[in-house]
């Protein structure tokens, strides 16, 4: 809101400089964003005025807070509202939706159209306002002055002679003040005449009813609209106006008629024109003003400190509110165009602000009960991004929204071929009812059209950036929440990774990544929440090279996928270089919930020493070495501490569809040291089970 200074001082005798109140009203929550001066004797000073004041995009605003602050009387130019009438001769004024026009209050006025004084024109373009002709300078003066957008119609242009407040009909379209012919949507709210939208309430007029060189009489418009109706209409329509920017944000339901006559007195003063009759003002369901209690111990128990009855009796009278003393503290009448204030906290934070935070002792609140325990979850994820970035990985942070297109090969969480086939007809039938995405009601943009099904569309175009810039090496994590039609949002952990598998060294080759250092990286993360032992099973995803991906299972529960990305996928992104991307994503609930509950437990190191046997077993290609191990935990002893996997080969001596698998078994007893015989029993049981459900044969 720019506000001349001079201008202010039609409110508040305050021989202040702008400096000073710039000052001023920054210590009461109003930023500045600049000031310019305009004369040896006069500034502007742009303020920038939170969306929770919108009593405060005026003049009058301004210089209310101001004359508080400066403990000086208050002048209002448009103080006081004349009794409005409900029929003229000339014009008729409807409502037929009160909910959305609670209030429409309109005046006949002959005009002579022409430019408007160069006060006035002055005063307009320090604001920011073009002067166009005295009749629309009067209107804006008023919005700029008052807070209360006004709009005038050619009333000989007005079908009927009649201005309705009500919904737009299906088909209709209007032609808007800045040459656009637009389709209006049932539901909008439009100002018509007897047979055609004029104007879109609260947004912007019609050019049929433009006011011109011509025009000899004037409808002039005085409304108050229901701002998430303005809202929801301007963003449809893509059309933000000063007048909409107001309304939106709630414009003051008490101030239309006083803002007609202030028009009126300006229009007469200015030589502009005459007013033809009353005011008409359609008010089918008046409000009261809210009344809200505050009391004296409880400004203290919220400020820190007490405030005496006198200050706080003068900063609410001065902000416009009627407060009347009760037994422990007052009653409060609550302005109409302070919509902000609902509450006690509203007036004591009023308060506050105008006897000076920084009067205030610095104080701690009493603790009336235990806070509650902070949720594990939260120091599990700081705990997950730690682990990452100590394992070479970079934190991203990517957008929720996302292309619908950029967002479709990734639908659904399939684990098998089966399911992997349902995802891409789920995926490919985007009109049908069933969408899988969860579209936005009112995007940005189409680069923002969806909710992101999963984390890697972002993460996978964040490494093509990286390898744009010829970043070698990749490594990238993010943890953050995805949507779907049928599961709602879920939080999610993802890993990517480009180019080398480990750092180059002189003494080793180069060795790109593959499938095991991803699936490393979350068995680092299992290990670090002291998961039990994850399972890694074939699996199959739309997103996914098949063969080289992977479903994530513990606890029975499926807790992710990982595997090679597409190629095709990092293509239409025009990734240069062609080198493989492999990534990993979990759902975290499954992690959290996999977490044990007890506390880590301690183990003394072992007194015996351990016994190491290899096997190698001969079994089908197509076979997990993922089953084999379990085979193996499930026939060997108590005694077995460790199985794993350190060779795999197929050729020579092999049979065809055949390869050798090879196994190194550690075993420990607690108690005592192992004896051969024991642990060639164990080995026995091992190799017959793997036969046995295997068909292994052992080399």
């Amino acid at each position: 809101m720019k506000l001349l200074v001079s201008w202010l001082r039609d409110f508040v005798d305050a021989r202040v400089g702008a400096a000073e109140l710039a000052s001023l009203l920054s210590m009461r929550g109003f930023e500045v964003a600049s000031i310019d001066a305009v004369g040896p004797d006069d500034a502007v000073v742009d303020f920038e005025i939170t969306a929770n004041r919108p009593d405060c995009l005026s003049v009058r605003g301004l210089a209310r807070e101001a004359a508080t602050a400066l403990r000086l009387p208050f002048r209002d130019p448009a103080a006081g509202e004349a009794a409005g009438t409900i029929s003229s001769p000339d014009l008729s004024v409807f409502i037929d939706d009160a909910d959305l026009c609670p209030r429409y209050a309109a005046a006949v006025v002959e005009v002579k159209v022409g430019p408007s004084p160069e006060w006035m024109q002055a005063r307009l373009t320090a604001a920011g306002v073009r002067p166009i002709n005295n009749v629309v300078d009067v209107t804006n003066y008023v919005l700029l002055e008052l807070g209360q957008p006004l709009h005038a119609f050619d009333l000989e242009r007005l079908g009927g002679r009649q201005l309705r407040a009500r919904p737009a009909r299906a088909g209709e379209r209007i032609r808007t003040l800045d040459g656009e012919d637009r389709e209006l949507a049932p539901g909008m709210l439009v100002i018509a005449d007897a047979s055609v939208p004029q104007a879109v309430a609260g947004v912007m007029g019609g050019a049929a009813t433009e006011v011109w060189s011509g025009t000899r009489l004037v409808a002039l418009e005085s409304a108050c609209f229901k701002p998430a109706s303005v809202r929801r209409t301007g963003k449809k329509l893509g059309l933000g106006t000063e007048a909409s920017q107001r309304f939106e944000r709630g414009a003051d339901i008490g101030v239309p008629v006083a803002a007609l006559e202030r028009a009126c007195a300006l229009l007469e003063q200015i030589g502009a024109g005459s007013r033809r009759g009353g005011v008409l003002d359609c008010y089918p369901e008046p409000r009261a003003r809210a009344a809200v209690g505050l009391r004296r111990g409880r400004i203290a128990g919220l400020l820190g400190a007490p405030v005496p009855d006198e200050e706080v009796e003068a900063i609410l009278a001065g902000l416009g509110f009627e407060a009347s003393r009760t037994g422990d503290g007052w009653l409060a009448q609550v302005p109409t165009w302070r919509v902000d204030v609902a509450r006690e906290a509203d007036l004591i934070e009023e308060v506050g602000r105008h006897h000076g935070y920084d009067t205030f002792p610095t104080t701690f609140p009493p603790l009336r009960e235990a806070p509650p325990r902070p949720d594990p979850t939260i120091a599990r994820n700081h705990e997950l991004r730690a682990i990452l970035v100590g394992a070479g990985f970079a934190e991203a942070i990517g957008y929720s929204f996302i292309e619908r297109a950029a967002a479709l090969p990734f639908v659904g969480w399939p684990a098998s071929p089966a399911a992997a086939g349902a995802s891409l007809r789920a995926r490919d039938a985007v009109g049908a009812e069933a969408d899988p995405l969860v579209p936005l009601a009112y995007p940005l943009s189409e680069l923002f059209a969806v909710l992101r099904p999963s984390l890697l569309p972002g993460l996978l175009d964040a490494v093509v950036r990286n390898r744009r810039r010829e970043t070698p090496d990749v490594r990238l994590f993010e943890i953050g929440s995805c949507f779907s039609a049928e599961d709602g949002e879920r939080g999610r952990l993802a890993v990517i990774w480009c180019g080398a598998g480990r750092p180059a060294h002189w003494a080793v080759d180069d060795e790109p990544v593959d499938f095991f250092h991803v699936k490393g990286v979350v068995e680092q993360v299992a290990h670090a929440l002291r998961l039990p032992p994850l399972s890694f099973e074939p699996a199959a995803a739309p997103w996914l090279v098949p063969g080289r991906a992977a479903q994530v299972t513990g606890n029975g529960r499926v807790m992710g996928l990982l595997g090679q990305i597409l190629p095709s996928l990092a293509e239409a992104r025009e990734m240069p270089g062609g080198d493989a991307v492999y990534a990993a994503e979990l759902d975290l609930e499954a992690l959290h919930a996999a977490v044990p509950a007890s506390d880590v437990q301690v183990e003394a190191l072992p007194r015996f020493p351990s016994v190491v046997r290899d096997v190698s077993l001969i079994v089908d290609e197509g076979l997990p070495s993922e089953r084999v191990r379990a085979t193996i935990r499930s026939a060997a002893p108590e005694t077995l501490v460790s199985v794993r996997e350190f060779d795999r080969y197929q050729g020579k001596g092999i049979p065809e569809g055949r390869c050798s698998l090879s196994f190194r078994l550690t075993f420990r007893s607690a108690e005592r040291t192992l004896t051969d015989i024991e642990v060639q029993d164990a080995m026995d049981r091992v190799i017959e089970a793997v036969k046995a459900a295997h068909a292994a044969v052992q080399r």
